[in-house]
């Protein structure tokens, strides 16, 4: 008898494990890309050194004082990437990026070398440079937000696989609103062996199921619209009735003639549209029936666009606009369109929307949103980001030579290949470098040495750029003017306060300033100085430095 009891509570435990490990199993990642983890030196740097940002002032332009600043960062991206996950995180609404294509063929760097076609981990490199990267831009987007990558067939497969995969923090699958094929090529080339490819992709994912992307306004020719019966609505264009696979039925003309077949709408909508004169007849109201579809609605309602595009614009266009800026020179390969970046931009943001770019090469993007501005009135920011390495070993640095160049030509005007005047775009921008502070313990003086340095990223978290030098006598006796800083734009001030002694004095260089104010005191702890606020906190908005920054980094390095 004792022995049956055993076996049946081992049997129990047996089962009661089965059912565990059932559970454990279902927790475990079950598909997706697995490869090999390589260590990237620009990320374990960042264990012992915090990247902050230095503007390059002899870089400024501004055109109008009161249109949005837009931000050109050189330096690496990760880096980039970080600094802008404290200064810009879900403020984003786009992001584009055209990243390398693992070609094998001098197109991507890993640790400062090439990586070869014949490179075992090639894929592996690949794989590990774009998951860090997608990661710190997933947090850098709007709940609302959405991201077009470029991309072709030598890492498309994995891209997808990559950007499906939530368990590593990126956008799931979920999320994946289509993959857009664009036409790279007007002609084609007969050199491959088997199939000529004119064609790339564009992913296309959201942040959350909040984002949706604006229906497309149609290009629409006007003049092919006519208004025959001067229908109150205005012109129309006739579509057929008919559809192959639709209800079956007969219709009767005003003419009387009978037509049998497959249409496009029930017959209770067909009575309807013909009740509401949206049916025509034509050839004098004998012929088969067709439905107006007027100018106004198509414009009002635009249409979904699909994803099959051969009319934004092909790389040699790209090849060609850039000639044009710089005078017939070829310095950067395989610029992307401007025409294809606008439409992205249209089919994603509102007029003040921010769009990122941090693998931004020549600086297409920040070239197509000026243009989208100028067309529609827009005040949409960009945001660039690029190395400035040697482009392809042409002699040209991608940040200084290339990108920057072309963004002030494009801002300011410049002369075309005819010697033709072509107006600038106006717009401002700031140029900043990616500097690094020697953080390797949380130490007061190292915490005091982040703050020192920490100024311009504040300034760009708040966009505000221009200074306010209180005067010598405003900070009272034996007052600083290095104990705080403040800076401002249209309707905002930003205030950094090195010494909270020094509280009580800047509190009376403000008290007539009506406008709201961010102020970042600097604290060995992550003390935020309420009290010292209280009977000015309907205007101020506190914040510890430099702890608020070590949050997002201990965050990102960790």
């Amino acid at each position: 008898m004792a022995n049956n009891t055993d076996q049946k509570l081992s049997k129990e435990k047996l089962l009661a494990e089965i059912e565990r490990l059932k559970k454990e199993l279902k927790k475990k990642k079950q598909y997706g890309l697995v490869w090999e983890p390589k260590t990237e030196e620009v990320v374990e740097m960042c264990k012992e050194k915090l990247p902050v940002l230095k503007e390059v002032k002899n870089k400024e332009i501004i055109t109008d004082k009161n249109k949005p600043v837009n931000l050109l960062i050189e330096g690496d991206n990760y880096h980039a990437l970080s600094v802008l996950n404290y200064t810009h995180a879900k403020k984003v609404d786009v992001i584009y990026i055209d990243p390398p294509y693992n070609t094998g063929n001098k197109d991507f760097i890993f640790n400062d070398h090439y990586v070869d076609r014949e490179d075992a981990y090639r894929h592996s490199k690949w794989l590990a440079f774009m998951e860090k990267r997608l990661k710190l831009a997933k947090n850098l987007l709007k709940d609302i937000g959405v991201i077009f990558v470029s991309i072709d067939d030598n890492e498309m497969a994995e891209l997808k696989l990559l950007m499906d995969d939530r368990n590593r923090g990126l956008f799931g699958e979920d999320n994946f609103l289509g993959t857009i094929v664009r036409r790279r090529r007007e002609s084609q080339a007969n050199l491959s062996k088997n199939l000529s490819t004119i064609h790339e992709y564009v992913l296309c994912y959201a942040k959350s199921s909040r984002a949706q992307l604006n229906k497309l306004l149609p290009e629409l020719d006007k003049s092919d619209f006519i208004n025959l019966d001067n229908d109150s609505r205005g012109p129309y264009v006739t579509m057929p009735c008919t559809n192959k696979g639709g209800t079956k039925y007969t219709i009767i003309t005003p003419t009387g003639k009978k037509y049998t077949d497959e249409w496009r709408f029930k017959k209770e909508t067909y009575s309807n549209l013909l009740k509401d004169n949206r049916i025509v007849f034509p050839n004098r109201g004998n012929g088969k029936p067709r439905y107006k579809l007027f100018y106004s609605e198509k414009m009002e309602k635009g249409v979904i666009p699909n994803t099959w595009w051969d009319d934004a614009a092909s790389n040699q266009e790209a090849t060609i606009e850039l000639k044009a800026i710089f005078g017939g020179d070829l310095i950067f390969n395989n610029p992307k369109p401007t025409g294809l970046i606008k439409k992205l931009i249209k089919l994603s943001t509102l007029k003040d929307g921010i769009i990122l770019d941090f693998m931004a090469g020549s600086g297409t993007t920040g070239h197509a949103v000026l243009e989208v501005n100028k067309e529609d009135g827009g005040d949409r920011k960009f945001i660039l980001c690029t190395n400035n390495e040697n482009n392809n070993g042409n002699g040209y640095k991608i940040a200084e030579d290339i990108c920057y160049p072309r963004i002030k030509k494009v801002i300011e005007g410049y002369k075309n290949l005819k010697g033709q005047k072509v107006e600038g775009l106006g717009g401002n921008l700031k140029y900043f470098k990616t500097d690094f502070v020697d953080y390797d313990e949380p130490t007061d003086r190292n915490k005091i040495k982040l703050t020192e340095q920490a100024t311009e990223m504040l300034c760009v978290k708040e966009g505000t750029f221009e200074k306010v030098l209180p005067a010598r006598r405003s900070l009272g006796a034996g007052g600083d003017q290095k104990s705080f800083k403040v800076f401002k734009n249209a309707n905002h001030y930003t205030s950094i306060i090195f010494d909270q002694a020094e509280i009580p004095t800047f509190k009376k260089a403000i008290k007539n300033i009506k406008e709201k104010f961010s102020i970042y005191v600097f604290s060995l702890g992550d003390e935020t100085f309420d009290d010292e606020f209280k009977d000015v906190k309907q205007k101020v908005q506190l914040s510890p430095i430099p702890e608020a920054i070590l949050r997002v980094y201990r965050r990102i390095f960790k």
